[in-house]
């Protein structure tokens, strides 16, 4: 192949460099403007640069453009820290950035200031240590910093996931309908990004081994890069509303995990997990049962822990805390039990012949069929079709 000759993985390293680019400055211009949007534009043109400079060292455009040779090498140690910040400030909106999460950025400074001998060559010596590390001989900065991109990339990784691990429990104990609260496709984009993390450093071993050529590695990470790049565009344009980050307003103590509660929305009490006294404790948690047969608060498809505290004249922290110590529910498990079991008294009604599924969990508080059916199965083990047939109605 001669040089600057473009072949087809080339192509898809440069569009995927042009998509990121393009949903970066959507992201930068999008109105309010954001930290979360102008966070992952930073990853997004930190991605462009990357698969950029893929295309340019492979397609041998070194010795046209010798002045470019080794500007983007640090740009990956970038990836992780920006995707981490990003899913920390899309998960709570009171989350600011702070002087100390500089200190995310440090190893990408150290790896430039470290480089600064090698962008001051001239041209003509940028083109001989071009030449040198094709035949393996690799400055030691270079050696470091590559093993550095690794190390960063899977923490960076392995802490975004356990950032959103707990961000669902969170949002499990403030609200009651997940779907605009939930940032599964975070999830995807924080799975998508290790995998690609997983993949680099098993290509690495390989070529270590001589069973895979730098430039197979380089092809596949290039790719894969793109499809995320092109998938994030994607979301963006079919689901606008992730860029909103309707999260938790209401910081709370690590949840119990949810017991079994098909048949005991109110389990014995469990003091010793309380910060309340026991006393009030039990008149809380009376009253919020009265106003929950009562006034059916449930029903509203948007109902909140903040909400339901308001109502009652408590804190969002107390009622927490009855929630989690005396009956072993996160508010989310909560309220959808009473939704689940109006439903179930529905079912086997007169309502049951007359109303579709659907209708009948939209009116007791569920906001879409998906979430009815998951939290019908998991609170009674079967599905809704099932429970009615198994009940003779």
């Amino acid at each position: 192949m001669n040089a600057g000759t473009l072949n087809w993985w080339h192509v898809i390293a440069l569009l995927g460099a042009v998509q990121g680019v393009i949903v970066a400055m959507a992201l930068v211009t999008k109105r309010p403007r954001r930290t979360q949007n102008l966070l992952l534009a930073g990853a997004l043109l930190c991605f462009a640069l990357h698969l950029a400079s893929v295309a340019y060292y492979s397609a041998g455009w070194v010795a046209r453009w010798p002045h470019w040779f080794g500007v983007t090498y640090s740009a990956p140690l970038l990836f992780g820290p920006l995707i981490y910040l990003y899913a920390a400030t899309a998960s709570d909106r009171q989350r600011r950035l702070a002087p100390t999460d500089l200190l995310h950025g440090l190893p990408f400074t150290v790896a430039m200031v470290a480089g600064i001998p090698i962008y001051r060559l001239s041209a003509e010596a940028k083109i001989a240590l071009h030449a040198a590390i094709q035949r393996g001989e690799v400055p030691w900065v270079a050696l470091v910093t590559d093993q550095a991109k690794l190390v960063s990339g899977i923490c960076y990784a392995v802490a975004t996931l356990l950032l959103l691990r707990r961000h669902r429990r969170v949002i499990a104990e403030n609200y009651s309908s997940l779907e605009r609260v939930n940032l599964m496709w975070l999830q995807w984009l924080a799975l998508s990004g290790a995998a690609i993390w997983l993949l680099a450093v098993g290509l690495t071993v390989a070529e270590g081994v001589g069973a895979w050529s730098p430039l197979q590695g380089d092809q596949l990470i290039a790719l894969s890069m793109t499809v995320m790049i092109y998938g994030i565009g994607y979301m963006g344009l079919r689901q606008p509303e992730i860029f909103r980050f309707a999260t938790a307003e209401h910081a709370i103590p690590a949840p119990v995990p949810a017991t079994e509660v098909a048949a005991r929305l109110l389990p014995t009490p469990r003091y010793e997990r309380s910060g309340l006294a026991p006393r009030d404790a039990d008149e809380l948690k009376a009253r919020l049962v009265a106003l929950m047969e009562r006034e059916h608060p449930y029903r509203q498809p948007e109902l909140t822990l903040g909400d339901l505290a308001e109502r009652l004249g408590t804190t969002p922290h107390r009622l927490s805390e009855v929630l989690n110590a005396q009956l072993t529910l996160s508010f989310y498990d909560f309220v959808n039990g009473y939704r689940v079991r109006e439903v179930q008294q529905r079912l086997v009604g007169p309502d049951g012949a007359r109303y579709t599924y659907l209708a009948l969990a939209l009116e007791a508080g569920f906001a879409s069929k998906s979430t009815f059916n998951a939290a019908f199965k998991k609170l009674t083990g079967v599905t809704p079709s099932d429970y009615r047939r198994a009940s003779g109605a």
